[in-house]
């Protein structure tokens, strides 16, 4: 029974390893574009509203550009977990992390209980039961 269950949390671990990979090369690769395609500053003369386009156009692809980046450290992150055997494992109760949140979120440190007690105490996040409790007060006091 043992062997089994190593089994198969040997090719979970390659099936979550393979698609870290892919998602690195994916992210690495839209870096690649986005950088090639950020807009060169023109000396041509434009008006204001054109300047203003091209200012907005151009904070847009940096903030772009800056998600992407920390996206693909956060995936290089779990890439260096994977390799020391820590992939997966929840930074909070040391259990195991659902395959589907790490499908969806491959770089996530917590599972979503972990990551839900943490929002709770950080005061971002209002549990559902709060808002249909009967307490109305509730959904009208800021967080």
């Amino acid at each position: 029974m043992r062997v089994k269950h190593v089994k198969e949390d040997r090719q979970r671990r390659a099936a979550l390893g393979r698609m870290l990979r892919e998602r690195q090369v994916e992210l690495s690769d839209k870096l690649r574009k986005l950088r090639a395609t950020l807009p060169v500053e023109r000396a041509e003369v434009r008006d204001a509203e054109e300047q203003r386009m091209d200012e907005f156009v151009r904070d847009m692809d940096f903030a772009l550009l800056e998600m992407e980046s920390s996206t693909l450290q956060r995936i290089d992150e779990a890439v260096l977990r994977l390799e020391k055997g820590t992939y997966g494992i929840c930074a909070g109760c040391d259990e195991p992390i659902a395959e589907a949140r790490l499908r969806a979120l491959p770089f996530a440190t917590t599972c979503r209980n972990c990551q839900e007690q943490e929002e709770e105490l950080n005061g971002r996040y209002v549990p559902a039961r709060l808002a249909f409790d009967g307490d109305t007060e509730a959904i009208s006091r800021p967080l």
